[in-house]
């Protein structure tokens, strides 16, 4: 018979072999409960736009509609080289990451 362990803090008595099986189990669920916990709210936040007007506090583009003409196709992706129209580079953004982003269209009505 193992000789029993007291803990003085809670006044119970817990044995040596019992002791040995519940401190793997308490560090495994510990170590699961911090990866599962890592998994859905420790992702790291990636910034959307990487090369376009590093510069600036905010990115911020203005047009007047009547300059647009009768189509416009603007970039969401942030990945054009010819920002902030589109030049389809969110189908290779989309074909790495399984994102479906695609560019913003303005288009006048036919009168």
């Amino acid at each position: 018979m193992s000789t029993p362990v007291v803990i003085d803090s809670h006044g119970f008595q817990i044995s040596k072999d019992q002791l040995t099986v519940l401190v793997p189990v308490a560090v495994a669920a510990t170590l699961g409960g911090f990866l599962v916990s890592r998994y859905f709210t420790g992702r790291k936040k990636s910034q959307v736009n990487t090369c376009v007007c590093k510069d600036s506090a905010k990115v911020v583009h203005s047009f007047d509609i009547e300059d647009i003409g009768s189509k416009a196709v603007y970039c969401r992706c942030w990945r054009s080289k010819k920002f902030p129209y589109c030049d389809g580079s969110h189908t290779k953004h989309n074909e790495i990451t399984g994102d479906n982003v695609g560019p913003l269209i303005i288009k006048k009505k036919d009168a």
